[in-house]
């Protein structure tokens, strides 16, 4: 492209048109990351040729990407005669483009059709799990190549946020960016942010300078996790040769499946282990649960698990049954009584802090809908990333329950005259 682009940055993100493996910005609401990187990647791409990625972790629909951002500072740019528009992608007179994807949806197959990519843009990369980063990472490798991160942090223990803040990989370029760091940020968000800061400095904190909370706003389980720290059961919780194993499960097709393994020692209850993985056929889980070689009692499914395909007439229960599975298939109950049973459960936990870190972040994820209209939490639990791992937990704990019930006690007696 010739000609001049005249563009207006703040100072903290100079970083972006210095080469670097990782460029990361990350902080609270008002810095401009977003608009920021969306513009140096317009400018850069109208520069010179550029394959360019617009991922996160999930994208049900081009309106769920920054497609709408690009799109916008395209027209800002005055590069609107430059780049052509569509549906679902951008592309520039000199062959750059723009293509955008959810991670999570990616399989081995098409996740190889990035492998050319020139920059992996993350946005919204608080989420993003530690699975769907082993699977990206390695397949931006064209020599040259970037990934760009930008975020707003969440919780300390969320993969992003220690791969990339607290053990920063080689070679990255990491900024915390707030909205000091913002020469025009504008006096509306500058109202709401003292406003918040006034009413709230802990929701401050996080939404406006980045950092960290302990929880998710409206985590379902805030005050069951909370205790768990308070009592250290959240620690190193080894495996107990003299118990059983047994899992509980929430099984998904295109949605995740997740995995808690647990012993049971004395009133205790050891989440020893967790796993996790999405786009698999359950011969996969299998060898997950023969590699890890516990020795299991019983494999507790959800109802759904007897729910039988339409080519093969058969269900995920029977191919657990024709591996020699012992399985147990749990009642069809609402997630309000799985939430309820969960929570009668927490007091006997103790969680692995290092095999069940992923687990412990989908419990602490999961969090309550909110009513925009009325900004105000409904008793709705959302569903995303973190159900999987937390409805496993609520089909142990809808098990643990029905053990706990009394049976009634029989007995006989002779009465004497």
């Amino acid at each position: 492209m010739t000609g001049l682009i005249e563009a207006r940055f703040p100072a903290s993100l100079e970083f972006l048109f210095d080469p670097a493996p990782y460029k990361v910005g990350y902080g609270g609401r008002g810095s401009g990351k977003s608009w920021g990187f969306a513009r140096a990647l317009l400018i850069l791409a109208a520069q010179k040729p550029l394959r360019i990625l617009c991922a996160r972790e999930t994208q049900k629909s081009i309106a769920e990407s920054v497609h709408r951002l690009l799109s916008d500072q395209i027209a800002l740019l005055g590069l609107g005669e430059f780049y052509e528009i569509q549906e679902a992608g951008i592309y520039g007179k000199n062959g750059s483009d723009f293509t955008f994807a959810g991670i999570r949806q990616q399989n081995i197959t098409s996740i190889k059709s990035y492998e050319g990519v020139d920059i992996c843009w993350v946005e919204e990369a608080q989420i993003v799990t530690k699975r769907s980063w082993e699977v990206l990472i390695p397949t931006i490798r064209k020599p040259g190549a970037e990934i760009w991160v930008s975020f707003n942090p969440d919780l300390e223990t969320d993969d992003t946020y220690q791969r990339f803040v607290v053990n920063p990989p080689k070679g990255a370029v990491v900024r915390a960016i707030n909205f000091s760091d913002n020469p025009w940020f504008s006096d509306g968000l500058r109202e709401k942010m003292l406003h918040l800061k006034a009413t709230d400095n802990n929701a401050y904190r996080n939404i406006w300078l980045g950092e960290c909370r302990t929880l998710v706003e409206g985590a379902i389980y805030h005050d069951e996790l909370i205790r768990a720290r308070e009592e250290n059961r959240i620690c190193g919780v080894p495996f107990d040769g003299a118990a059983l194993v047994e899992t509980w499960w929430d099984l998904g097709i295109l949605d995740p499946t997740a995995i808690w393994f647990v012993q049971r020692v004395g009133r205790e209850i050891h989440l020893i282990d967790y796993y996790e993985n999405s786009g698999q056929p359950i011969t996969h889980y299998f060898g997950v649960l023969a590699k890890k070689d516990y020795p299991y009692s019983v494999h507790r499914l959800p109802h759904d698990a007897e729910a039988r395909e339409k080519g093969t007439g058969k269900s995920l229960a029977d191919l657990f049954r024709a591996n020699g599975l012992p399985i147990s298939i749990g009642k069809r109950l609402g997630v309000d009584e799985r939430i309820n049973a969960g929570k009668s459960m927490f007091p006997r936990c103790w969680f692995d802090q290092n095999k069940c870190k992923e687990g412990i972040r989908m419990l602490s994820n999961y969090r309550q809908q909110i009513n925009k209209t009325l900004d105000e939490f409904t008793a709705n639990a959302v569903h995303d990333f973190a159900s999987h791992g937390a409805d496993a937990f609520g089909e142990g704990a809808i098990a643990e329950e029905a053990r706990s019930v009394s049976k009634p006690v029989r007995f006989a007696a002779e009465f004497a005259r």
